[in-house]
């Protein structure tokens, strides 16, 4: 069974070409293991280099937009199937029910914010789904280091620490999460649609 990878990241392509490239190794990984790919949409910096490579070489990629950032930014031609929805609680939310299992790529503050829920919601019971960072030359180093200075200080245990990994690179990403190699995948048609609290709507 083809397992939905939800991959979070900063959506400016960052200050050195390092980031998008480990996002295109991504994109190029999850097809070849023949995962599927679910995302923040946009077709510019990390957004476009990640959903691009992973959508030609035959993941099945879908998006999840607010309305109002899909108008603003122009993104008729962004890459993959395409869920609209009305805010960006619901876009946190929908991308989490959709995937399996979590990449982080190296972003900021909307970047942490979606780790931390989603390691939150580990925590707490709301779902078993594994989180593993993608620690780019050292780039979530002091991340890494004020969560096991938390866990020594008591506000979580060695177990809670456990939710949130960290891996070199894209293929080791995707190994610590159990993604097997796998062919064949395909990329799926890209269609718009629009989500409410009441289901998916077309």
């Amino acid at each position: 069974m083809r397992k939905s990878i939800g991959v979070f990241y900063g959506s400016p392509p960052g200050a050195f070409p390092k980031y998008e490239r480990v996002a295109r190794e991504l994109g190029s990984a999850l097809a070849r293991r023949g995962a599927g790919l679910i995302y923040g949409a946009g077709r510019r910096g990390v957004n476009g280099a990640l959903a691009k490579v992973a959508l030609r070489e035959g993941a099945h990629v879908t998006g999840v937009i607010p309305n109002e950032l899909y108008e603003r930014e122009c993104l008729p031609d962004t890459y993959g199937e395409i869920f609209m929805v009305r805010t960006l609680h619901e876009r946190k939310s929908l991308i989490y029910r959709l995937s399996d299992a979590f990449v982080v790529l190296p972003g900021g503050y909307d970047t942490l914010d979606e780790l931390m829920e989603i390691a939150n919601w580990n925590q707490i019971g709301f779902h078993r789904k594994p989180v593993v960072l993608v620690n780019v030359d050292g780039f979530f180093d002091p991340l890494l280091a004020m969560l096991d200075r938390m866990s020594e200080e008591g506000f979580f245990s060695t177990v809670d620490r456990a939710i949130v990994q960290s891996a070199l690179g894209a293929e080791a990403a995707l190994d610590a999460l159990g993604v097997p190699p796998a062919s064949g995948a395909a990329a799926g048609p890209r269609t718009v649609a629009a989500v409410s609290g009441r289901g998916r709507h077309r």
